[in-house]
């Protein structure tokens, strides 16, 4: 089996995992991502609108947005890093790639701090994300310019034992899920 063949195999069980963990998702889902977040008031961050069956991370996002600054991502172009453009509780939204939201007027930033969405996660900080490598270049850019702190937000059930890895992918630094919080680098 391919490289490929792996990470759609893991995408499809995933997927599955967490269309079920969403449809039992209370209101609180976000909780242990603002306990995170009330450690780093007004440091530069960037959350992102939920699609389909992700785990909702706006309550947190609006609760740091009123101590400092926080973007959302906005795709360029495929093989390009995203950019990150200021949000705001309320602000007027544009669809943007992929049905995603995103600010109707741009106002970039260089966040310090990432919540990133996935498909899976590993305890160990790997990522299975949708494919495009988004992520993983936009990470590497911000590491390169300056430490920036990863965190995956995702449910507890998106966890996978083993995932099928590149040396291009971009480790989390922290998954926040709504049962708890794992650290993955100090």
């Amino acid at each position: 089996m391919s490289l490929d063949d792996e990470k759609a195999a893991a995408r499809k069980a995933a997927f599955a995992r967490r269309k079920a963990a969403h449809a039992a998702a209370t209101a609180a889902q976000s909780a242990n991502l603002s306990a995170v977040l009330a450690g780093y008031r007004g440091v530069p961050l960037a959350g992102y609108m939920p699609i389909r069956t992700e785990i909702d991370p706006l309550p947190a996002m609006a609760e740091a947005a009123a101590h400092g600054p926080v973007a959302v991502p906005v795709i360029m172009g495929a093989g390009l890093p995203l950019r990150f453009s200021r949000w705001q509780p309320g602000c007027p939204l544009r669809e943007g790639p992929f049905g995603a939201q995103v600010p109707a007027v741009d106002d970039w930033i260089v966040p310090e701090i990432v919540i990133v969405p996935l498909v899976a996660f590993s305890a160990a900080g790997g990522r299975l994300g949708y494919g495009g490598g988004f992520y993983d270049r936009s990470l590497e850019q911000l590491r390169a310019a300056r430490g920036t702190l990863a965190i995956g937000f995702a449910f507890a059930a998106q966890e996978a034992a083993h995932l099928p890895l590149e040396p291009t992918d971009q480790p989390l630094d922290m998954i926040v899920t709504e049962a708890g919080v794992i650290t993955c680098r100090p």
